[in-house]
């Protein structure tokens, strides 16, 4: 059976994951000023995120509707017509539920199943984990199918579910990092993979809670989950990466540490780019664009700077790149449509 040991993040961390620390608590430090000064703001982004979560956690597994039923069934709580929008109804439910609960709901067994259960996917009604074996399965190019990787038995979720639950007590209560811990709790859990239908987007809606419980909010006001599907392949290699050798106690959770400590940072990016003023004054685009690459310790893609900044065309952001790449400013990494760009330190 799997150790639960979480050993690994008291030890040397390595250089980069310690760097995106001190990056987001940087960020973090100036929320409260901002908020005092524009309240109004955040309230705009809370629809604005809810609608991003629930369209893109959904997309991820492949649960689609158009964007106008989007906003009818999460801004205006329309009724669903199919089963997809039922899912996608269910969601939107149990997001609000933590965003209002989040302070009477557990990291327990019955708030997991709780949260599964309200997203409505087959066989949820059971309120139980599953009842047979399953796989995680992926296609190649061609179409052919392959396991990627053997979750625990279904003999072995139930206390398997328990332990981890009682090893987040413990490491919620014993001085660890929880921007270190908390990965390590979702990537346990999705090496579990504790239902048939519903882990990815049990586990994200696990992320906000733990993140909550925590004092961390940011999942209020930007979406992680957009930022996950931008970056879906790189999601899936670091939760592979970090799950190998995983039933064996062979494994390491700095893969998946770095991609969501990455993630979590290009969230606050995303706020932080939005309140960009000096003297009172918006900075140019320019210098907006500069800002970002500057604080991004990860190559960052034109898609992926164009999420932090919504209001700056993709075209200007790449006129801008191409001038701070003429200044020498940025090194571009890559030839292919995956081209990403990094500030020179």
């Amino acid at each position: 059976m799997h150790r639960f040991d979480y050993s690994e993040i008291l030890g040397d961390i390595p250089q980069d994951i310690a760097k995106m620390l001190v990056e987001i608590a940087e960020i973090r430090s100036l929320e409260c000023i901002r908020r005092a000064k524009y309240p109004k703001d955040y309230a705009r982004m809370e629809d604005i995120a809810k609608l991003a979560s629930v369209k893109y956690s959904n997309e991820i597994e492949g649960i689609v509707t158009s964007d106008e039923r989007i906003r009818e069934i999460v801004i205006r709580g329309g009724a669903p017509n199919n089963h997809s929008e039922e899912e996608i109804a269910g969601y939107r439910d149990a997001l609000s539920l933590i965003h209002t609960e989040r302070g009477s709901l557990g990291f327990s067994r019955d708030t997991i199943l709780d949260l599964h259960s309200m997203l409505r996917t087959k066989g949820s009604d059971r309120h139980a984990y599953k009842d047979r074996d399953n796989a995680v399965i992926g296609i190649d190019p061609s179409g052919r199918r392959r396991i990627v990787f053997e979750p625990v038995p279904a003999s072995e979720t139930e206390d398997c579910m328990e332990q981890l639950c009682i090893a987040y007590q413990e490491l919620s209560t014993q001085g660890y990092e929880p921007l270190l811990y908390i990965p390590c709790i979702i990537l346990d859990y999705l090496c579990i993979h504790p239902f048939l239908d519903g882990n990815g987007r049990t586990s994200r809606l696990l992320t906000v809670l733990l993140l909550y419980k925590e004092g961390i909010d940011i999942c209020r006001y930007v979406s992680m989950d957009e930022h996950i599907s931008f970056t879906k392949s790189d999601y899936y290699d670091s939760l592979q990466r970090s799950s190998a050798g995983w039933r064996e106690n062979r494994w390491t959770y700095f893969p998946f540490i770095r991609y969501f400590l990455r993630t979590l940072l290009e969230c606050f990016m995303d706020i932080d780019a939005r309140f960009a003023i000096v003297d009172g004054e918006g900075i140019g685009r320019k210098q907006t664009v500069e800002n970002v690459l500057m604080r991004s310790s990860a190559p960052m893609s034109l898609k992926q700077i164009h999420m932090v900044l919504r209001d700056v065309s993709i075209y200007t952001i790449q006129k801008v790149v191409k001038k701070l790449m003429s200044e020498g400013k940025i090194e571009k990494i890559g030839n292919t449509k995956g081209t990403r760009y990094i500030y020179k330190r």
